[in-house]
């Protein structure tokens, strides 16, 4: 007989994010589905029970489950993203409950980006808002690969089916458009718990999955070995003990693929070839590593490799380039303008840079593109151009969430400024080219 840990450990993991519309309900549905699969604990339960009763509400806000900030509860919003770990026997479950709100678009980015799926929610009464529309494009936007639309609050529109059928038919164009590449609409009440964990009994015409069914049995590809092959070295390690005198190996997590004793590899950005002899993995000589294990690999020859150089394939390694063409979320409050000096960290590698150009900031409400902005603020998402005082081997976006995503970092004080994405957006829009800006003495590359 297997014990809870050992089904537990047996299970896939799915990482998924919720988002809206403000007031379109996604607190009360993370809420119900962690009350209704029985995943919170008992003085958690009472402790939402005194503070609905403190707020003069007879059931239970299960909204508060998540917002847990006290300015989230006192003005019923969800601010910051807020992370839950809850598991059924079927699955385990890492959830990040993003705000609404347009100005905390940058906190969707961040739930978002390690997301395999997203619960978009939907208020039945407003059907497709502005901010659907911009939610469903940051996900097309980050390569979520699966997209469920929860048409919320049916039972304030008597369960009509209709108004479904509608929302999701508008949802679903939209969403495809962008290159959402699966999209499943599910009408639920996350009040009344209609179709979140347990069937509906008030919508007999819908015949597909609750919302946890789904998130039960969607399909998850963690298989990073079909991937390219990289590995971004983190350290450099050399004993020169008596033991092992000789011993060079070069120590880090693979980010995607597989390596093999005896494969021919390319050291980027240096360009330099050789041979993997041998591959150590929790103090054990193997012949082969998979992503995402961390291990120590040694090569056939004393090539000058440091910290965020990038091992890969030789017939199969990324394209080395010093001007990153990429679409950027800023996050900070600090604007992003052109001319000015970032740091660029791309996995384990950190080098300067300027940003050379801003062609276009994206407006994500009709996805129109505005030309040349000149700079970026808080939550805008734009194109940029980044020029790099080193060679950054980076792959598409597209091709590689690991190692076609970087941060733009502030020199000064370490903040982060942009979150970016190598490569070509969703939208095959041409975008305007602005004037190149001046080069600045100390970081002209």
């Amino acid at each position: 007989m297997t014990t809870t840990t050992e089904q537990l450990s047996a299970t896939t993991l799915l990482r998924f994010a919720t988002a809206g519309s403000v007031d379109d309900g996604k607190s009360t549905l993370v809420g119900r589905l962690l009350h209704d699969s029985k995943s919170i604990l008992t003085d958690q339960l009472e402790a939402v029970e005194q503070a609905s009763l403190n707020r003069g509400q007879e059931a239970p806000d299960l909204a508060l489950l998540t917002d847990g900030l006290r300015a989230e509860r006192e003005q019923g919003i969800t601010i910051d993203v807020a992370y839950r770990y809850f598991a059924t026997t079927r699955r385990r479950f890492i959830l990040a409950d993003t705000p609404g709100h347009v100005q905390y678009t940058r906190n969707m980015v961040t739930g978002a980006s390690t997301a395999e799926l997203a619960v978009v929610l939907v208020d039945a009464r407003n059907g497709v808002v502005e901010q659907t529309r911009r939610h469903a494009a940051v996900a097309a936007l980050l390569r979520v690969p699966h997209v469920v639309l929860a048409v919320n609050k049916m039972d304030l529109v008597d369960y009509a089916e209709p108004v479904f059928a509608a929302i999701a038919e508008e949802f679903t164009a939209y969403a495809a458009s962008l290159g959402v590449p699966e999209i499943t609409a599910i009408p639920i009440s996350a009040l009344a718990g209609d179709n979140v964990v347990e069937p509906s009994a008030h919508m007999d015409w819908y015949g597909g999955p609750t919302v946890l069914e789904h998130l039960e049995t969607v399909p998850v590809s963690h298989d990073l070995t079909a991937c390219h092959a990289r590995f971004p070295v983190q350290y450099v390690i050399r004993p020169q003990s008596a033991e092992h005198p000789d011993y060079r190996g070069y120590a880090g997590q693979i980010a995607a693929g597989v390596f093999r004793v005896g494969e021919a590899v390319s050291v980027l950005p240096s360009g330099r070839t050789t041979t993997i002899i041998g591959i150590d993995a929790l103090g054990e000589s193997v012949d082969i590593a998979w992503a995402p294990q961390s291990v120590t690999i040694r090569l056939a020859d004393d090539i000058d490799i440091s910290r965020g150089d990038l091992i890969a394939p030789a017939d199969d390694s990324p394209a080395v380039t010093q001007d990153v063409e990429a679409t950027v979320c800023h996050v900070a409050d600090q604007p992003l303008s052109v001319g000015q000096r970032v740091l660029i960290k791309h996995t384990t590698r950190t080098v300067k840079a300027i940003v050379k150009d801003i062609p276009s900031r994206l407006t994500l409400d009709d996805l129109s593109q505005h030309p040349a902005p000149g700079q970026l603020v808080a939550n805008d998402i734009g194109r940029v151009v980044v020029r790099t005082a080193e060679p950054l081997a980076l792959d598409a976006y597209a091709d590689s969430r690991r190692t076609g995503s970087f941060l733009l970092i502030d020199p000064a004080d370490g903040t982060t400024l942009s979150a970016g994405m190598a490569g070509a957006s969703f939208a095959a829009v041409a975008e305007a080219a602005a004037p190149a800006a001046d080069d600045d003495a100390e970081w002209d590359f």
